[in-house]
């Protein structure tokens, strides 16, 4: 069997997730256009940024699947997490349980793994984190 030339799933499934983001109106009052794969240093609070990410393949026999582990960052300037969680709540209702388009794959789904509040060590930042994992698989024509 050939590997299909869409084996890879982390960039379509990064770019499905930028591009939900942006078109959610649910997201639009709280961070407008800043969502980021990397933030200008000039970026205004709060933002997300498109992370990390983890393929790992999930294949079976005679079909190439794999899951990515693709973690969200939200950061607040807001003096505790409120700002920043109720940011982290819109993602998962977005993408938890949810159908995603991703070009060239089959999503089979997507949950919701973990969510992490953290202080900024060198400000008064607020950042959480928040990691999903995405079941998929090549189309192939």
């Amino acid at each position: 069997m050939t590997v299909p030339a869409n084996s890879l799933a982390l960039l379509p499934l990064q770019g499905a997730m930028y591009q939900a983001i942006k078109a959610d109106p649910g997201l639009d009052p709280l961070i407008g256009d800043r969502v980021y794969d990397e933030p200008p240093e000039s970026a205004s609070y709060p933002y997300v940024v498109i992370g990390e990410a983890v393929e790992t393949p999930d294949n079976e026999v005679a079909a190439y699947a794999s899951r990515v582990a693709a973690t969200l960052h939200v950061w607040s300037a807001y003096q505790g997490f409120r700002e920043a969680l109720d940011i982290a709540g819109h993602l998962v209702r977005l993408f938890d349980h949810q159908p995603l388009t991703v070009p060239g794959r089959g999503v089979v789904a997507v949950r919701h793994e973990q969510t992490v509040t953290l202080r900024d060590p060198d400000s008064d930042l607020r950042h959480v984190v928040i990691r999903f994992a995405a079941d998929t698989h090549p189309i192939t024509t």
